[in-house]
């Protein structure tokens, strides 16, 4: 799960609400256990795009496809040029069986053919989902496209 802080999210301590989310899911939680941070992090501040990305995420790991599919659209709608929000939207789509899947690869692909630099943090990102949720075919499936 990769997504960059926001800092109005604040707690009243040094650090925020996605700060400390993350660092959580980063230490090792399970996706269940900060999925409820993200919610209230997408009320708290519902244009932020890393939030929906990051509830997305979790939500697929959480075997909850229809919510993380909601939650990636809401994502891509926000930063259409997010590549992990594209990834997230494609797997929910590709486990919900919905259409339109290729779109979204190629999207990807092209940002990552402008920002190369992204592609060890996405490779992070799709190591870290297998390692949780092993055996996860759709994101082996988008694994196979983006190194097509």
């Amino acid at each position: 799960m990769t997504a960059s802080p926001n800092p109005n999210l604040e707690t009243g301590d040094d650090s925020s609400l996605f700060e400390q989310a993350i660092g959580r899911y980063q230490a090792g939680a399970a996706a269940g256990d900060v999925i409820e941070d993200f919610f209230t992090i997408t009320r708290q501040q519902p244009n932020q795009a890393a939030g929906w990305t990051c509830l997305a995420w979790l939500l697929l790991l959480d075997n909850q496809p229809l919510d993380g599919l909601r939650a990636a659209k809401t994502a891509v709608r926000l930063n259409p040029q997010d590549p992990q929000a594209r990834i997230n939207l494609s797997l929910a789509m590709l486990e919900t069986g919905s259409k339109g899947v290729r779109e979204h690869i190629e999207v990807v692909q092209r940002v990552l053919v402008m920002a190369p630099e992204m592609a060890a943090e996405l490779e992070g990102s799709m190591a870290d989902g297998l390692q949780r949720k092993p055996g996860w075919k759709a994101m082996e499936k988008v694994k196979a496209w983006l190194a097509a």
